[in-house]
């Protein structure tokens, strides 16, 4: 009789598993669609709800820089209609610096021209601005300052000033509030026209409507006679 192996040597088999349970494949665990769909509806719903945010906070940006270019505020309201004897009104408008101006200080100190132009940088408007410019020490030796008054964007404005060399400062009434007022915004368009405010602010003359060339030379002849 051959002699026994060591039980120390003896080869341990793994378990067998039965045919039927071998042929089958191993299943992934996979997530429960329904916590999956939830879970991926709610990102949704938060990337749209922050796109709806982001697109107010644009909007409203947008708005405000609108606003602010324009040189005037959403609630701005129709003024009374400025005739002869008549003030400058309480109003705060922009120059072409984009700086705030109050319309019924201009005239606090000196006699005030306001001429108006339908557009900046055309040729009439460009040749009644021109005109204005090369008055203007005539202008100031008389005590009046000269400001050009339109419906243009302060920084169109700026453009033609330094285009023109221009030496008077420009006012943007995008609204056509003051305009208006001076009885030159009919229509939504800005007739050609001037105003001479005495020192105080008081309408003392006006010229609307008024040809270009003629415009800064009856201006002026109408500001000699008050001395």
């Amino acid at each position: 009789m051959p002699p026994r192996k060591p039980a120390g040597d003896a080869v341990t088999e793994p378990p067998r598993r039965s045919g039927r349970i071998a042929s089958q494949p191993i299943q992934p665990v996979v997530e429960p669609k329904s916590k999956i769909t939830k879970k991926r509806s709610a990102e949704v719903a938060d990337e749209a709800k922050d796109g709806k945010a982001s697109s107010a906070k644009k909007a409203k940006a947008d708005t405000e820089e609108n606003a602010e270019e324009a040189g005037s505020s959403p609630t701005d309201t129709p003024l009374s209609a400025i005739d002869i004897g008549g003030s400058l009104p309480n109003l705060i408008l922009k120059n072409e610096k984009g700086e705030d101006i109050q319309v019924a200080d201009l005239a606090s100190e000196k006699g005030v021209i306001l001429f108006l132009v339908p557009k900046a940088d055309t040729p009439g408007c460009t040749t009644q601005a021109c005109g204005f410019r090369d008055s203007y020490p005539d202008f100031t030796s008389l005590n009046f300052d000269v400001y050009c008054l339109s419906a243009d964007s302060f920084a169109s404005q700026s453009k033609w000033q330094t285009k023109k060399e221009l030496p008077y400062p420009l006012i943007s009434d995008p609204k056509r509030i003051l305009i208006t007022a001076l009885g030159a915004g009919e229509g939504g368009k800005t007739k050609r026209s001037h105003f001479i405010f005495e020192k105080g602010g008081k309408l003392v003359q006006k010229k609307l409507p008024v040809t270009p060339g003629d415009s800064p030379k009856l201006a002026l002849e109408f500001v000699k006679g008050l001395q």
